[in-house]
């Protein structure tokens, strides 16, 4: 396995040849491992490079993302050999080295000695360096320029599909059929390296074999210095998993890519679609409006109101660029008054192929709600979800936050006044994200949302006029429960107050419970259901609206998510010692080079790359067995940008209350 991480260096260290001053930075730090980068200055092109490091006790497992690994059957030595594309570093740059370690906890792992010889592209020959391994602190990149606001672009003339007269399949998260000898990925939510003074034989070519039994190592390294680096940042379990949570959504990232993306196996992808940016939905590459919407809203519900458990994390600016992506798009996707992009891509094209986003070929077709083919509830829900980004932005960045709440304003005018299921009007979304519970309880959602970003008292008049009732759920697709825990909230009426406590009563008192004490709403998504209640309880709760305390049971949700069951599995990858290794992932699956296809989804070997922070679908009964680690089961093993939002939300709360 192998992840290119290239960055530039803030300042430049002494040329190679001259002194070898290669710095050693520690950028990640857990109880059981740590990421590091070796700093490279690089005086004249080079041909190739080989690093050679030695520990001083095993560790459990290693990753250099740069090159193929060798290691010692001791687990105390590895050789890193470049690959082809690593081999050749032009003059002048500065080339980073990036790694991942794990470790049992009770040992203090650490390097021994690390050298690294460098061969020259002028014929001179190759130099042997010692690496000092003592750790320095990376310099803080200067900060982004504000962004400014972006054009909105045309729209195009292409027609849009009708919608069919299909019947709708039973409302639960319903899978499409079992694929045979070349199954298709299905969405989530269907209705729902002893160095000495002489190198070290060459090592093969070939890659050592991923680990079976051992969860593969953590990506690219966070913004913010860990412990080590920044004493002040909070390192709590949740800090931990809201860090993962993060790096997921990277992962996911359509179009151009920043600089600054930690993710550094994804490139840029699908530049030319009508409009670029935005989320892939899940472990495939269709841009589904809806889910995005309600996923933007859920994570940035958590951002408003429990900034803290972000600030303390030393996740906050990471926090608003993962809202940010979505918002561009959302605003870019709005193309007129009355109109806006929902969805881009083809459902049923895009499961008909497997590998890497960056390759494909396939026709991404774009889909609009208009005055003329409406969608309240896709059109309410993007506005619910800039209304609530104006709010996380509002401080730091206020001219993006007036574009936002302007735009949601728009966007929930036309919900309102053009009423329709967007999935009558986009029939391809309609077969994975069909709007079941219809568009009412968005314009609560939406209109709640505007309140809580205006002050303007007629939006909390039409949130209550809607007249919802409490549902079992909060997902994509209904959000009234949410919508009535706000209201009760903002108003602080019993006849509000009583239904929040209903919700949080009924959840956690009256809804299935696994032995080990998970919420079993439905098999699809089992673990993101139980994250969105957990998360709107917590919220109720620390809002002091309800009766009786819910955190312990909202808590038990999250701990059973990060390992505490009987399994002692940990359902976010990356996070603990044994997590999913084969996600339901198309992009995750693809090794760094050569082809991808079929085969990678048929390989019973852990995805190639570690799709770091995302949680996977969970058990699908109320068994807390009933789930395997299999890239082929989409209802266990996918994951998606909503499955994370809730939780994310949850671990951010945690961390401001001051749970550990």
């Amino acid at each position: 396995m192998s992840i290119l991480y290239l960055v530039l260096l803030v300042v430049a260290p002494a040329a190679l040849a001259e002194d070898c001053s290669i710095l050693y930075h520690v950028t990640n730090k857990w109880n059981a491992g740590w990421q590091g980068e070796f700093s490279i200055p690089i005086p004249k092109e080079t041909t190739n490079w080989r690093l050679i490091a030695k520990f001083n006790a095993p560790f459990t497992d290693i990753n250099f993302w740069d090159g193929n690994m060798k290691k010692s059957d001791d687990k105390t030595k590895v050789v890193v050999k470049s690959f082809d594309w690593s081999s050749e570093q032009a003059e002048g740059s500065d080339y980073t080295i990036g790694f991942v370690v794990y470790h049992d906890v009770a040992t203090k792992l650490r390097f021994k000695k690390a050298l690294l010889k460098v061969c020259w592209a002028d014929g001179s020959g190759c130099t042997t360096c010692n690496i000092d391994t003592t750790p320095v602190p990376k310099p803080t990149p200067a900060p982004e320029p504000e962004p400014t606001d972006k054009p909105e672009p045309e729209p195009t003339d292409k027609p849009e599909p009708e919608p069919t007269d299909k019947p709708e399949p039973e409302p639960t998260d319903k899978p499409e059929p079992e694929p045979t000898d070349k199954p298709e990925p299905e969405p989530t939510d269907k209705p729902e390296p002893e160095p000495t003074d002489k190198p070290e034989p060459e090592p093969t070519d070939k890659p050592e074999p991923e680990p079976t039994d051992k969860p593969t190592p953590k990506p690219e390294p966070t913004e913010k210095p860990e412990p080590t680096e920044a004493p002040d940042c909070d390192n709590s379990k949740y800090s931990q998993a809201l860090k993962l949570s993060l790096l997921f959504y990277e992962a996911q990232r359509s179009g151009k890519l920043p600089e600054d993306q930690r993710v550094k196996w994804r490139k840029d992808s699908a530049l030319d679609d009508l409009i670029p940016g935005g989320y892939y939905d899940a472990g495939d590459y269709v841009k589904f409006g809806f889910p995005m919407a309600a996923m933007t809203t859920m994570a940035s519900w958590g951002a408003v109101d429990f900034k803290e458990g972000f600030v303390k994390a030393c996740e906050w600016e990471n926090a608003k660029k993962m809202i940010k992506w979505a918002t561009d798009y959302f605003i870019a996707a709005h193309t007129a008054d009355n109109e806006f992009v929902g969805q881009i891509g083809d459902g049923d094209i895009d499961h008909a192929w497997w590998g890497r986003p960056e390759e494909m070929t396939m026709e991404r077709p774009a889909a609009k709600i208009t005055a003329a083919k409406p969608g309240s509830d896709l059109a309410a829900e993007t506005a619910a979800a800039l209304a609530a980004a104006s709010l996380v932005f509002k401080e730091d960045e206020p001219a993006y936050s007036d574009t936002c709440l302007n735009h949601a304003k728009e966007l929930y005018q036309f919900a309102d006044e053009f009423r329709g299921k967007y999935s009558d009007s986009i029939p391809d979304a309609g077969k994975f994200y069909n709007s079941w519970s219809g568009f009412n309880d968005e314009l609560g959602w939406g209109a709640m949302w505007l309140y809580r970003a205006t002050g303007d008292q007629s939006y909390l008049e039409k949130a209550k006029q809607l007249g919802l009732n409490v549902a079992g759920e909060i997902s994509w697709d209904n959000k009234a429960s949410a919508a009535l825990i706000l209201l009760a909230v903002e108003t602080e009426e019993v006849a509000y107050t009583s239904k929040a406590e209903q919700f949080c009563n009924q959840i956690f008192n009256q809804t299935p419970k696994t032995n080990d004490g998970l919420v079993f709403i439905q098999q699809w998504g089992s673990l993101r259901h139980a994250s969105n209640v957990a998360y709107a309880c917590l919220y109720a709760e620390s809002k002091g609206i309800l009766t009786n305390s819910y955190k312990a049971s909202a808590k038990r949700q999250i701990d059973y998510i990060l390992g505490d069951n009987s399994r002692s599995f940990s359902y976010l990858i990356g996070y603990g010692d044994s997590y999913p290794l084969r996600p339901h992932h198309s992009s995750s699956s693809c090794p760094t080079t050569g082809s991808c296809g079929w085969n990678e989804f048929n390989s019973d070997a852990p995805n190639p790359q570690v799709l770091f922070g995302a949680l996977v679908g969970g058990p699908k009964s109320a068994n807390d067995y009933d789930y395997e680690d299999k890239r082929s089961d989409y209802i266990c093993n996918e994951v998606t940008t909503d499955y994370n939002a809730g939780f994310q939300s949850a671990v951010a709360a945690l961390v401001a209350m001051g749970d550990k």
